[in-house]
């Protein structure tokens, strides 16, 4: 019993280290795929000093046809340790219904400099001002979780979506 509350506990603080820095508001595709672009900024191991920014983009796969709930998620390029991976199925077992989506992460380019994290963050932020984009997030993690960043960014867009997606359904007479 205190061991699956301590391992509740421990994944509960790897899920609160991560942070969206930078929210989209936009709603997932009711069907097929949806892209979901990030800079994600973790500390470079090591070296407090200097932060490492990698830019990358989740991509959640719908079924295209409804089928019954039977099927797990699959995670593609999500986790660099395992660790990471177990937070995965220890989430969906306890909370999500995340049945028949593929989330696969396609990393792009990496680039370190010399900044804080909120350095970083706030560049990265005017960056992204500038060029008036708002279909990029922002996310930070402690060195190690990437996963769990990219994880819970991806969990929160799913769930903010659920509403557009129900009515959407509803429209389309797929649901009463």
């Amino acid at each position: 019993m205190f061991e699956e509350y301590e391992q509740e506990a421990h994944f509960r603080r790897m899920w609160d280290a991560v942070r969206i820095e930078r929210r989209v508001t936009y709603s997932l595709f009711t069907f097929g795929d949806s892209d979901l672009p990030y800079y994600l900024v973790t500390p470079q191991t090591g070296d407090e000093d200097t932060v490492r920014i990698r830019r990358g983009q989740v991509t959640i796969s719908r079924a295209r046809i409804i089928t019954p709930d039977n099927m797990r998620p699959e995670f593609r390029d999500f986790f660099e340790e395992h660790e990471e991976h177990g937070f995965a199925d220890f989430l969906m077992a306890r909370a999500a219904a995340f049945s028949n989506l593929k989330l696969s992460n396609h990393l792009g380019s990496e680039k370190i400099v010399t900044d804080t994290i909120e350095e970083a963050i706030d560049r990265l932020n005017q960056q992204l001002d500038s060029e008036e984009e708002d279909h990029v997030a922002i996310l930070s993690a402690p060195a190690g979780l990437a996963g769990v960043a990219l994880l819970k960014y991806a969990s929160e867009r799913i769930s903010d979506s659920a509403h557009d997606n129900l009515t959407e359904l509803r429209e389309r007479g797929l649901l009463p």
